[in-house]
């Protein structure tokens, strides 16, 4: 692959998408596509309002000599077998695919860390994990039946920065609920890791299935203090009444079943990052949390 083709960012309107071009349009040709606009993208960006589903993007397999794809997507789009189908008939060398270490799901018995083949239970009540998790496995059937492109899947723990997760919503509460006698070890990764991942994703001879942490694994109340934040712990019926009641009303993008992050441990093993990709994680706990209240993003030169 070579590093002068264009690279194809889906939904490059999202934060952490803005922080991947603003990595990679220095290197090589940029092209985003979102339905949303960027009016304040820099000015080497190409950028399309088209949904993935459209005929447009074919169109824009068709003409513009992509080198790689990068799908931030992340939850399932209904376009996201079209962007499958169109890797496979134009041929791209790359495909990089963002997912989440939350496929995993937490859970009593789980590992102390997680490796890449461990079983997929995150989404035994959560649908946007069950809807992550379809595009998880749809990826490691490419993986096999396309193998002519380089394909990637990066299974990051909780990512932490200006994105608007659950995570960092959570962390960002003045006063921060907790399960009343639990305090979970708890794996975070700052974005711009995240972003060294995917950068190292694109190089020739990257492919396969991935984990990626950050920092060390601290425990949730070193975090609260890190943080500086109040907290407040509740017994784990109450919380799950109430929260059930906030989802139910649409108050709060946490749901219930997530609650369990509080409770059980879901860290994953990310060693074969660190072997294969040369990844290793350049922020520190300290500073991951520090951009919780950050506003990091500027429009690139």
């Amino acid at each position: 692959m070579a590093h002068d083709t264009p690279v194809l960012i889906t939904g490059i309107c999202g934060r952490l998408a803005r922080e991947v071009a603003r990595a990679l349009h220095r290197i090589r040709p940029v092209v985003g596509v979102d339905c949303r606009p960027f009016p304040d993208r820099p000015k080497d960006i190409e950028h399309h309002e088209v949904d993935l589903r459209r005929k447009k993007l074919k169109d824009l397999f068709r003409t513009s000599g992509l080198g790689a794809v990068v799908h931030l997507g992340m939850l399932h789009d209904p376009g996201f077998s079209k962007l499958l189908e169109y890797v496979a008939q134009f041929r791209i060398p790359k495909l990089v695919v963002l997912s989440s270490a939350n496929v995993y799901g937490p859970h009593p018995d789980n590992a102390q860390f997680l490796k890449e083949d461990s079983p997929l239970l995150g989404g035994r009540e959560i649908s946007d994990i069950r809807d992550l998790i379809e595009v998880d496995m749809l990826t490691q059937s490419f993986f096999w039946k396309e193998p002519h492109t380089e394909t990637v899947l990066l299974r990051p723990a909780h990512i932490l920065g200006r994105v608007k997760n659950a995570e960092s919503n959570y962390l960002r509460l003045p006063t921060v609920p907790t399960v009343m006698g639990y305090d979970p070890m708890l794996q975070v990764v700052d974005e711009l890791d995240v972003v060294q991942a995917v950068t190292r994703a694109l190089e020739p001879g990257a492919r396969g299935v991935f984990n990626i942490a950050g920092a060390p694994a601290a425990p949730l109340s070193r975090l609260l203090a890190l943080l500086g934040r109040k907290h407040v712990a509740v017994p784990h019926t109450m919380a799950r009444v109430i929260v059930d009641q906030l989802w139910r009303f649409r108050l709060t993008g946490f749901a219930g079943p997530e609650l369990d992050h509080l409770r059980y441990v879901c860290m994953v093993d990310d060693r074969r990052a660190r072997l294969k990709l040369k990844y290793a994680p350049e922020v520190s706990l300290e500073a991951t949390l520090a951009t919780l209240d950050a506003d990091r993003w500027l429009p690139a030169a």
